[in-house]
């Protein structure tokens, strides 16, 4: 009886462990994400030295297809970030939906030196 508690009680830590695991995975949807942060970053004169780390230290586990539309979507935030009309918008943006990808934690669970 003994042995099934502790066996029981293990697996359920090994669900729990595997589950975070999972939770803390920087995915693909979260790279082009972090990949526009740092376009509109880049495009209102923010430093983007956190982004540049995030992404340099995820690129490695990306196909060739996501790193092209990650450069993509940098590249088009940039430009936004150049319209007058726009910067209100991307200013905010960059503050709440990119504040994940550059404050200490990151998406996924990945540390990332705050800006």
């Amino acid at each position: 009886m003994k042995f099934a508690a502790i066996a029981l009680t293990a697996l359920g830590l090994a669900v729990a462990v595997a589950g975070s695991a999972a939770a803390a995975r920087f995915t693909d949807v979260d790279y082009l994400r972090a990949s526009r942060c740092k376009g509109i970053a880049a495009g209102l004169g923010a430093d983007t030295t956190s982004l540049d780390a995030l992404l340099k230290a995820e690129r490695g586990s990306r196909i060739d297809t996501i790193l092209r539309h990650g450069e993509e979507e940098a590249n088009r935030a940039k430009r936004q970030a150049a319209d007058a009309n726009m910067k209100e918008r991307l200013s905010a943006e960059l503050a709440s939906g990119c504040a994940v990808y550059t404050s200490a934690g990151g998406a996924g669970g990945k540390a990332v030196a705050s800006q």
